[in-house]
């Protein structure tokens, strides 16, 4: 029996975050993962981040957890055990684990359960082939491993990882059939939409798959239109061809170990399906025993990290004999980070379910947001700006664009997001006061550097230099594919909705570690184009 100050159960976002919030205030902390690697979601996460700076937002999932493990094994009182799986929880606190083969009996002061959730399952015919993923096994595959899963991919699910791994397929040559989602609305951010429409991607609102098509592998599938009660629309069958179907239909909290402690719970669907219940400091029913992360209930890397920093600092409060009001100061600075995060209209379902919870985090947030307002109704349909959109964002006036390069967003929905904000050293891009606003554009501060081209993690921002010439126009915009364009190669530039508008002639590449592979590439187009050309295309052929 090996006694234990602090036992972290999970070493993702939330599990890391908790042992370091933990161990700087002189915890000893045991971190036990069931992988042989740490990291969780985070080790196959190649987008850039959404929240706030503090949070780590436009540094890529990746990138955060090098950041994260350094950290760990920095910390003298963290100690780390890999391949180590939890077995069982008893009533006296015992935890039993199983690592290097040998069973192992652990008695710590207190529990940390970041164990994330598991992928939900979708019912249809044939969902039993060889070719049906999960999105998480996909990314697995592809970011971490190096292996295409197919090379034509049905995506079933619009949530915000349904359209991160359809873009990572895409940067990873396979292509992306469609995007089928049964509500009639995207479930995720507009950004990730509106960049996959840019691509070609179609993104198919109130459809869901019949059945998967194949003998010994998947060939195709079935698809079909649904009306606003959820019933399948007659006639409205389509076969879309494809070697994979990759669902992306919701996430699930692991909760059976809190189960097994007899934690109590309760079902609340806006957070993903049993939770369990817990106070504003993360504690549950059993004293001592905390959660952190998507095990709490379902909601971004950024807020599972910011909670293991309250659980772990709550942690730390109760053992240690020092620095408590310290320690008191960086919770409530840690609550308010995260009422920040969830004040937007984004942020409603969570606030939902965690009144369920008894918690009252929904009862002072700033209610005057509203998606309605912004009129977003069609792009979070299409994933493509309606003209109602950009009369309403884009500067309309001739005088505005005649002025030289400007800088536009395309970002027409409130969600926590600074990167823009931060990156800008003309102080030309504000979100007046909260990072769940629009970012706004100062055109008389802002000179069309394009630095917040490449450090968008949505890819919404774009820079115009109307009257680069008598007939021509120049674009800046950003590129994540391979193989990266030459200075003076000819291109076939694109509109929001991956139609092809025309030629375009590469004449500048930004494209060092500043910019961290998110290239900032101007693009001379016919000046007639230059409201539209949003997107281009490398021709490999051509490709120097």
């Amino acid at each position: 029996m090996q006694n234990l100050e602090l036992l972290v159960v999970g070493g993702g976002p939330a599990g890391l975050s908790a042992a370091l919030a933990a161990a700087n205030y002189g915890i000893k902390v045991s971190l036990t993962e069931e992988r042989e690697f740490l990291g969780g979601q985070l080790i196959k996460q190649t987008h850039r981040f959404f929240g706030s700076e503090k949070e780590y937002a436009g540094t890529r999932g990746i990138d955060i957890l090098k950041k994260l493990i350094d950290e760990v094994n920095k910390n003298n009182n963290i100690e780390v055990l890999l391949s180590s799986r939890v077995l069982g929880i008893y009533e006296d606190n015992i935890v039993t684990i199983l690592n290097d083969h040998k069973m192992k009996k652990y008695y710590p002061q207190s529990i940390i359960f970041a164990t994330g959730a598991s992928e939900k399952f979708l019912a249809f015919e044939n969902n039993d082939l060889p070719g049906i993923f999960g999105a998480g096994a996909v990314q697995t595959l592809m970011n971490v491993y190096g292996v295409l899963p197919a090379t034509n991919v049905l995506m079933i699910g619009s949530g915000n990882i349904g359209l991160i791994v359809s873009y990572q397929l895409l940067q990873a040559g396979v292509k992306v059939a469609a995007i089928v989602e049964a509500a009639p609305k995207i479930g995720g951010y507009s950004v990730h939409a509106s960049k996959l429409r840019r691509l070609g991607v179609p993104i198919l609102t109130s459809h869901t798959i019949k059945k998967a098509i194949g003998k010994e592998k998947v060939e195709g599938a079935v698809i079909c239109e649904l009306d606003s009660n959820w019933n399948e629309v007659k006639g409205t069958e389509q076969l879309i061809k494809c070697d994979a179907i990759c669902l992306s239909v919701g996430l699930t909290p692991l909760v059976d170990l809190l189960k097994q402690r007899k934690v109590k719970t309760t079902y609340v669907s806006e957070l993903g399906g049993y939770v369990p219940l817990r106070d504003e400091n993360m504690e549950t029913s059993i004293k001592n025993l905390f959660v952190a992360g998507d095990v709490s209930g379902i909601e971004e890397a950024t807020a599972a990290m910011i909670e293991g920093q309250i659980a772990g600092l709550s942690v730390a409060k109760r053992i240690g004999k020092n620095s408590k009001d310290e320690i008191e100061e960086r919770i409530e600075e840690a609550k308010n980070e995260l009422k920040l995060l969830r004040s937007g209209p984004v942020g409603k379902k969570i606030r939902k379910g965690l009144s369920k919870l008894g918690l009252n985090h929904g009862k002072n947030y700033n209610e005057k947001f509203s998606e309605e307002a912004l009129d977003i109704s069609h792009l979070m349909k299409t994933g493509v700006p309606s003209e109602e959109n950009l009369k309403n964002k884009l500067p309309s006036k001739e005088k505005v664009f005649d002025k030289g390069p400007i800088a536009i967003s395309e970002c027409f929905q409130r969600f926590p997001c600074d990167p823009c904000v931060k990156s800008c050293p003309f102080n030309a891009i504000s979100e007046n006061g909260n990072i769940n606003n629009i970012p706004y554009v100062d055109f008389e501060k802002c000179t069309g550097c394009g630095i917040c081209v490449s450090k968008c993690p949505g890819l919404a921002m774009f820079v115009i230099h109307k009257n680069f010439s008598e007939t021509t126009s120049v674009v800046i915009m950003p590129y994540e594919f391979l193989p990266r364009p030459h200075k003076g190669e000819i291109v076939k530039v694109f509109d929001r909705e991956g139609k092809y508008l025309c030629d375009g002639k590469v004449i500048r590449i930004l494209d060092g570690k500043f910019q961290d592979k998110t290239a900032a590439v101007s693009i001379e187009i016919p000046k007639e184009y230059y409201l539209q050309a949003r997107n281009f295309k490398v021709e490999e052929g051509n490709h120097g």
